[in-house]
């Protein structure tokens, strides 16, 4: 891990400087900050790991500069990576960023979550984007389709957002995670009810099905 975060903030500081795709630049703060802290929630948790063997794809939403989409890619070759960002610069920095660090399993695109029908079975991770409740209303999915979601969040979330009356979703996991250099790492994972999420019959015509590019 150490000469991945060498090599990633080694292209941060080069070629994709003055993007701000991350303000932590110190080399032990990048590592266990952005690496470190992609990784262990998943290493260690055996809900979010047996989810992502069973279904070989994860789709990470706003994935910024990259975490945890790219360590995780590093840290599975056999499994599919791919990310949503709603800002082309950072999807075009990602991609450079997964092309310099030879990673063949990772396609970050300018895609936004609730444009997309999310037909086809995979994980998905959000990481410091929003609030829960919020991020999983943004999610369709048809019936049938199995779909997980897990959250990277701070210990302090009980107190900054209400989970209560989420619809479509049942809570499948809460684990705590010590990362050096960081408070607590919270992973809350969800997963969609067997009929899928409601879906007002005048989007569904207008969003894309994931299926087609994933």
């Amino acid at each position: 891990m150490r000469k991945l975060a060498q090599d990633y903030l080694a292209i941060l500081k080069g070629e994709l400087a003055g993007l701000n795709l991350t303000r932590i630049l110190d080399e032990e703060d990048f590592y266990n900050k952005q690496i470190v802290d992609s990784l262990i929630p998943y290493e260690q948790s055996k809900f979010f790991a047996k989810e992502l063997a069973d279904k070989k794809l994860l789709v990470d939403i706003g994935f910024g500069g990259g975490f945890p989409l790219v360590p995780l890619a590093w840290k599975e070759p056999g499994y599919n990576f791919v990310g949503f960002d709603g800002k082309r610069k950072k999807a075009d920095a990602v991609g450079l960023i997964c092309e310099r660090l030879e990673l063949k399993n990772v396609r970050p695109m300018h895609q936004r979550v609730e444009e997309v029908l999310m037909d086809r079975d995979c994980v998905i991770t959000f990481k410091a984007v929003g609030k829960i409740k919020d991020l999983l209303a943004k999610i369709f999915v048809p019936h049938g389709t199995n779909i997980t979601v897990f959250f990277y969040k701070g210990p302090g979330l009980d107190q900054l957002e209400d989970l209560s009356g989420i619809k479509d979703w049942m809570q499948i996991s809460d684990e705590f995670f010590d990362v050096p250099g960081t408070e607590k790492r919270r992973l809350m994972g969800f997963k969609v009810v067997p009929r899928g999420t409601y879906i007002p019959s005048g989007l569904k015509k207008n969003l894309v099905n994931a299926s087609d590019f994933l």
